[in-house]
């Protein structure tokens, strides 16, 4: 055992290449949904299709691999909260540097902190840790070249099902957004006197993957969201409130649905993390308890290969490392401001101080989270809105000392450090919060702890490289909600970037003292009525349950994103209710062992749809970027440089946007029967 591949260069090379791959499609999807999807398991089954053409690969080189592509796909959440930098106008780009220190540093912290819990949650503890249960299982048994009936081992069947699924999503967007022969989505507008209603339909490969991974549950509860915002509150306020004439309707709901609905959806979603939060309070003070408990303790470096973590002077060497730079990097923030230099160091203080006590706390809470209901289902989201409340409210109180929220600049600033504060706590949050996984997934696998934290390490750092540019592509490619580069870009293909929209009106809202408070309590108390609503399912034992935090998302998110969702979710239940009936009547051992095939089967088409379709949306961005530097290129055409947009109309002859959306309808549901089909095909 001694004498097996670990961490080898092929190994680190093949995963920072995984790296840029799944970083890139999460800060996608993430800026357009709100989501990001574990890439543990795809990266898995990449590792061992490649790496076995190879000599001498083993299952702790697959692992170290997966290992560092997992932590480099996690760290795309830092963009949850840093694109509401340009929301609230301080940045008009995405600074390279500061960006990539805030990920690196706030990434590598998530990883020290978590390096004392292993033992303790990991070795010691019953937590089921359920994606790094999986990620081991995949690992055995694509290590031990199970062949089925057509002579494909596991792992090169995966890896064909995630390349078809990338393959079928990269065609299609390019056909959606390079060519703009379908159209992305559609919508019919209903009136029934004043009142307005939206009927909508997304045509994402992506989104509906995402709902594929979501589930169905919590996928029926976004769409109950999205019909409370726009068959409800959106036709009520259309009746009740004025505009102009000339208006159409869809830009009345459209202006509707942003201005009030959209903060509805915040209240019910803070009060669905905060709840969350509560639910977790007591596993919360025990990691907590865990996390001390284990630095006054020993780390676990036995002789043992299998125990031996990373040093306690390694730790505090690179700790401090860690915190020097971020010092440097507050520090070259907050020095844009021109402030005294007293006054501005006092602020650097206050922000690396929060960060790291505040980083610290989340580690260890979103740990043991992880380990009890998962990383995907784990709260992050929460963790964050609670951030930059704490956050704000403390640089409100240290800036009106300072007399920083004198002048509007100042108020804008102190509202840009808040943000971006709680940028490097959600770094060290949601990586802490994959982190674990992957630790467990290396002991049941017997990997060498130390050199897994190493991964670990490599993979913040690989991702932080990558993070700073693809948010700069995107941004100026497509825009974001409520920030656009320049005038005239096409509306529909705007990223949402929820979470950062919901972290930039929270902390403005505090700093200028003007939340809407008549809406967001009206989310607040809809949010705590679904949260009763659901305790009272929970408790008839009802399969169906109300997540609030879904609601609220739905309630949240632009309609063509939550109904592309919603099939997504329909898939899952589709596919698992023809799994259950082709299987009945055989042993439950067999049935259970096919189920798991089709379920895996079924997740890794869904990651190869949203790295497709992430993929093409990245490149396209940066198509789109370079043709703004092309004279030749009129300027009409510049946000769309390979629309065949004027062929379309002279092959049909009519209404292209009516052609586009029908082609758009056809494609998104015959990729979706194949995806059905597919999936199971698995079962025997």
């Amino acid at each position: 055992m001694n004498q097996m591949r670990e961490l080898t260069l092929r190994g680190m090379i093949l995963g920072a290449l995984i790296t840029v791959v799944f970083t890139a499609s999460n800060v996608y999807l993430g800026l357009k949904v709100g989501l990001t999807f574990s890439s543990a398991i795809p990266a898995a089954v990449i590792s061992m299709a490649v790496l076995r053409l190879f000599a001498g690969s083993t299952i702790l080189e697959n692992n170290m691999v997966q290992t560092q592509a997992s932590a480099a796909g996690t760290l795309s959440s830092i963009i949850f909260v840093i694109p509401g930098l340009l929301m609230i106008g301080y940045w008009q780009d995405f600074h390279f540097l500061m960006t990539f220190f805030i990920c690196a540093a706030g990434g590598m912290l998530g990883v020290l902190f978590s390096i004392p819990l292993r033992h303790v949650m990991v070795v010691k503890s019953d937590l089921p840790y359920p994606e790094g249960v999986a990620a081991a299982e995949i690992l055995k048994a694509g290590c031990n070249e199970q062949v089925d009936e057509k002579g494909n081992t596991s792992s090169k069947e995966g890896l064909k099902d995630i390349l078809f699924g990338g393959a079928i999503a990269a065609v299609v967007t390019l056909f959606t957004s390079g060519f703009r022969l379908l159209s992305g989505g559609a919508a019919y507008w209903v009136t029934a006197g004043k009142a307005i209603f939206q009927i909508p339909l997304g045509f994402s490969l992506a989104l509906m993957s995402a709902g594929y991974l979501v589930g169905i549950v919590s996928c029926v509860a976004i769409i109950i969201g999205a019909l409370m915002a726009w068959g409800i509150a959106v036709p009520i306020l259309s009746t009740i409130q004025e505009f102009p004439a000339e208006m159409s309707y869809s830009a009345i709901a459209s202006s509707i649905w942003a201005e009030d609905v959209r903060f509805i959806g915040a209240g019910t979603l803070a009060i669905a993390a905060v709840w969350t939060l509560l639910t977790l309070m007591k596993p919360v003070i025990e990691g907590i308890k865990m996390s001390l408990g284990a630095l006054k303790g020993d780390t676990g470096n036995s002789t043992n290969r299998t125990e031996q973590d990373l040093s306690p002077k390694t730790i505090l060497l690179i700790m401090g490392a860690m915190l020097l730079i971020l010092v440097g990097t507050f520090y070259t923030f907050i020095s844009d401001a021109d402030l005294s230099a007293g006054f501005a160091w006092t602020l650097v203080a206050v922000s690396v101080i929060f960060a790291f006590v505040m980083g610290f706390l989340v580690a260890a809470a979103s740990g043991y989270m992880a380990g009890l209901v998962g990383s995907s289902a784990s709260p992050i989201s929460g963790i964050g809105i609670v951030a930059i409340t704490i956050a704000a409210l403390l640089l409100l109180f240290v800036g009106e000392a300072g007399g920083l929220m004198e002048t509007a600049a100042g108020t804008q600033f102190a509202t840009a450090l808040a943000l971006f504060t709680t940028s490097a706590v959600i770094a060290i949050a949601c990586i802490s919060n994959d982190n674990l996984q992957d630790l467990k997934t290396g002991y049941l696998v017997h990997a060498t702890p130390w050199r897994q934290q190493v991964a670990l390490l490599i993979g913040c750092i690989v991702g932080a490289i990558v993070i700073a540019p693809i948010l700069d592509i995107l941004y100026q490619a497509y825009g974001f909600t409520g920030a656009l580069p320049r005038p005239g870009m096409d509306e529909s293909q705007v990223l949402a970037a929820p979470q950062a929209t919901l972290m930039a009106t929270i902390s403005a809202g505090i700093f200028s003292h003007q939340l809407e408070w008549t809406m967001i309590i009206i989310g607040l108390v809809l949010g705590a009525v679904i949260i009763v609503l659901d305790m009272f399912l929970a408790n008839r034992g009802s399969k169906f349950r109300l997540p609030a935090l879904a609601v609220g998302m739905g309630i949240y998110l632009p309609p063509s994103i939550t109904t592309a969702i919603f099939v997504g979710g329909l898939l899952s239940w589709i596919i698992k209710r023809r799994a259950a009936k082709r299987l009945a009547g055989r042993p439950e051992a067999v049935r259970k062992s096919e189920y798991e095939k089709a379920d895996r089967k079924s997740a890794l088409i869904a990651s190869g749809l949203i790295v497709g379709e992430s993929l093409v949306g990245v490149i396209m961005a940066t198509v789109i970027v370079v043709s703004m530097n092309i004279d030749a290129i009129p300027d009409d055409r510049k946000n769309a440089p390979l629309s065949l947009l004027g062929g379309m109309t002279d092959i049909f002859g009519s209404s292209t946007p009516m052609v586009q959306q029908l082609l758009g309808l056809f494609v998104f549901l015959f990729v979706a029967v194949l995806f059905v089909r597919r999936a199971l095909s698995a079962l025997k």
